[in-house]
């Protein structure tokens, strides 16, 4: 047994002490700082000098509603009226001495309209506050017109609030969807991301070490099925450890602004009151569909003698990924129908459709424990017949890229 540990350590140490295991970890983490703080970065480079902005009103009533409207949209921008000519204003932009012109007129049944005149009509934003100052300038005018008093438009005008309440019974509420959306969007990626990733990791580890012949001084001195469970346990180390990083590192930048992502996502990304279910769900399904995945991963590596043919041996394994992550994304707004339910326990599938259906559904505890009773007996009989394969597999050199050296390497692991 102190073989194995010593094969796991030494898979673990040396993964994490390598340069790309660091420079990944370390540009990853920088990106999540960057991402969480893009705003603040941004503001680096925006300038805050107030927008210079002229208005020719043709009307002559238009004008100061309209300014007040866009200056309460928009404290930077700065609206003056102008008896120019539009060739002047035209010239002064262009100068660079504004950064835009507006002509405000009367349409035939005498509401406002407007004309916008800029260098570059690429600032949606800008243009945007000027289109919504008019809009409000028009309905004054228009409420003003009709003898309707602002008050009573305002009320109309207000949206309306419509309660969901769902009548079955411990159903989640709307918030707790929401919630539980956000959360199963972000477990799917880093399940999805986190099993291609890892899993061919260990494919590719046990086809490098053929390839060096290190496999022929490993065998002789521990089993190869002591092996293959070390790798495994060496490579989820790694990974848990570049994950609880990135994680950790993502919660010391967002900790203190939680409420205002909850308050921008529309309560998508608040975590803070996920259900522990819900998260105990998310650690399950993740180990499990780590596991399964990574000893697949590895009697696949080790059927191969060449790292170069490590990608075609593994691509039908990432095609299952890629479907059942397909699945979960593509039925997120619509989990309960029925192709959903009977993917959920298909064993490849299970760690992404049964976790969106805990997720966003309140699922009967036996239906997730048969999943993860499937699963677990999935993973145990892949280890079984997979530790058959690797014993043979190491043993294997050549031109062996295809499935059917399945059989082969279970004989040679009869033999041996």
């Amino acid at each position: 047994m102190s073989k194995f540990w010593v094969v796991l350590m030494h898979t673990y140490l040396s993964k994490i002490k390598s340069k790309s295991f660091l420079i990944t970890t370390g540009i990853t983490v920088l990106l999540i700082l960057g991402i969480s703080n893009l705003q603040n970065v941004m503001e680096l480079f925006i300038k805050d000098e107030p927008k210079q902005i002229a208005v020719i009103d043709q009307s002559g009533t238009f004008f100061e509603p309209f300014r007040q409207n866009a200056e309460t949209l928009e404290p930077d921008l700065t609206i003056n009226q102008s008896s120019a000519n539009p060739e002047t204003l035209e010239k002064q932009v262009m100068d660079g001495e504004l950064d835009a012109y507006v002509v405000l007129s009367s349409d035939a049944q005498g509401l406002p309209k407007g004309t916008f005149h800029a260098e570059s009509v690429m600032n949606a934003e800008f243009a945007y506050t000027l289109d919504q100052s008019l809009q409000q300038t028009k309905v004054a005018a228009g409420t003003e017109k009709l003898g309707v008093e602002p008050e009573q438009v305002a009320e109309l005008l207000a949206p309306v609030a419509m309660e969901k309440i769902a009548l079955e019974e411990n159903a989640k509420s709307a918030e707790e969807l929401n919630q539980a959306r956000g959360l199963v969007y972000v477990m799917l990626f880093v399940i999805y991301f986190s099993v291609i990733t890892y899993a061919s990791m260990i494919a590719m580890e046990v086809a490098t070490e053929k390839a060096s012949r290190i496999m022929e001084i490993l065998i002789s001195s521990i089993s190869p099925i002591q092996q293959m469970f070390a790798k495994i346990l060496g490579i989820a180390l790694v990974s848990l450890t570049q994950l609880a990083l990135m994680i950790g590192f993502g919660y010391l930048a967002v900790k203190d602004r939680m409420e205002e992502i909850d308050a921008m996502s529309g309560g998508i990304f608040g975590f803070s009151n996920t259900s522990p279910a819900t998260i105990a769900y998310c650690i399950i399904f993740f180990l499990l569909g780590y596991f399964l995945y990574a000893t697949l991963a590895a009697f696949l590596g080790s059927l191969v003698s060449r790292i170069e043919d490590v990608q075609q041996m593994i691509t039908p394994m990432i095609f299952i990924v890629v479907a059942g992550f397909m699945i979960a994304m593509f039925n997120l707004g619509n989990p309960d129908n029925t192709f959903v339910t009977v993917t959920s326990y298909i064993p490849f599938f299970a760690p992404m459709i049964m976790f969106l259906r805990v997720g966003m559904l309140d699922v009967p505890f036996w239906e997730a424990g048969l999943s993860i009773v499937i699963l677990l007996g999935t993973i145990f009989l892949l280890a079984y017949y997979g530790a058959r394969v690797y014993k043979g597999g190491v043993l294997m050199y050549g031109n062996s890229s295809s499935l059917k050296d399945i059989k082969k390497a279970i004989s040679m692991g009869k033999d041996n």
